[in-house]
């Protein structure tokens, strides 16, 4: 007999008991992963802030790019959110549409508020780093204990999740479902089943039509501007202190939203959607065009987002040719490659309605 590992990809059906331990093994190791992180954020920090922010997250806008769905089965907030839902604890609640554009646009403004904060506290403290995610882990399980499955946290308030939505519009393939054993329509329309999903796909809701402008039209200039700003090196002594890792990014978030809307009314509203891949593409362009110089020693600003410094060892030309690299690969795969119609993960079958 074969001894390679196989998945079951045909919509609406089962996965195998194999498949299933393979991917709970899989949860169960990135949690352990994000436990370590965690620890070393809260008593090692100097580890810790190096592993999170300078290994880690550097990675997620590329596997948002080509795999979201790995990341959505594996996400570890994404386990401790879902354990009451495993154990049968959840009260199962459903979200109104409503209340879910609303979750979708404090995600929103949760990602412009707490990202510029990097610059003033969580870059350079690894404990208030560990808070957050603590505090992130508990919102995130609170509201598993009352609502199904992803609907309130991982399709819902979570901020890294309009990046998902934005980023992951045309994936490489369609992974599993390791989460949701059946489909309980919590989510309308369901992000991680929805082929070619992006943040303007939901437009019930004056909040969904907000949410998905400000992070389409405005993510690109807002990591623009956050590029811009250097990390602070000295305590916050006033508002006026905290206030100013808000300004770079402020500007780009206004400045791109303005040529979202101008290019939209140019191109028309048969065009959204490969607009909205160019912007898309811009955005994740623009972060690796500052990010990985950064990452090597050739960032903008000294050891901001340092990994390994490596300035003195490889030619400017190197870091260049990457950037280079990736911007071409963004633009190729989210806006001339073909939409593949696929989803993050597949749905799984319906799960069937109780007679009264």
């Amino acid at each position: 007999m074969s001894t390679s590992l196989q998945f079951d990809f045909k919509s609406g059906a089962d996965l195998s008991p194999r498949s299933i331990l393979i991917w709970r093994i899989a949860q169960i190791v990135v949690w352990l992963m994000g436990a370590i992180i965690l620890t070393c954020l809260l008593f090692f920090p100097t580890i810790g802030l190096l592993l999170f922010w300078n290994i880690l997250i550097p990675i997620a806008p590329f596997l948002f790019v080509v795999a979201v769905g790995v990341w959505r089965n594996v996400c570890p907030l994404a386990t401790t959110n879902l354990l009451p839902r495993h154990f049968a604890l959840s009260q199962r609640k459903k979200l109104t549409i409503k209340q879910v554009g609303i979750l979708n646009l404090i995600a929103v403004l949760a990602l412009y508020i707490i990202v510029p904060l990097r610059h003033a506290i969580f870059n350079n403290n690894g404990f208030a780093t560990g808070i957050m995610i603590i505090v992130m882990a508990a919102i995130g399980v609170s509201l598993g204990f009352i609502y199904e499955w992803k609907s309130a946290w991982c399709s819902g308030l979570c901020p890294v999740h309009p990046v998902e939505k934005l980023y992951g519009a045309n994936v490489f393939i369609s992974m599993p479902n390791a989460n949701c054993d059946s489909c309980q329509n919590c989510v309308i329309p369901c992000p991680d089943s929805t082929p070619n999903m992006t943040p303007i796909i939901a437009t019930k809701t004056i909040y969904h039509r907000i949410s998905g402008w400000m992070v389409v039209a405005g993510l690109p200039g807002f990591i623009w501007g956050w590029f811009n700003v250097p990390d602070s090196t000295n305590s916050i002594h006033s508002i006026h202190d905290m206030l100013a890792v808000y300004i770079n990014p402020i500007i780009g978030l206004g400045i791109s939203i303005f040529t979202y809307w101008f290019l939209r009314k140019m191109v028309g509203e048969g065009y959204e959607k490969r607009l909205t891949s160019i912007f898309a593409a811009a955005g994740v362009s623009t972060y690796y065009y500052f990010r990985i110089p950064a990452l090597i020693g050739f960032g903008k600003y000294n050891q901001d987002g340092l990994l390994i410094n490596l300035n003195a060892v490889i030619p400017d030309w190197v870091p260049q040719t990457l950037t280079l690299v990736t911007t071409i690969f963004f633009f190729y795969w989210l806006v001339v490659r073909k939409p593949n119609q696929a989803s993050w993960v597949i749905r799984p079958k319906f799960a069937e309605k109780l007679s009264a």
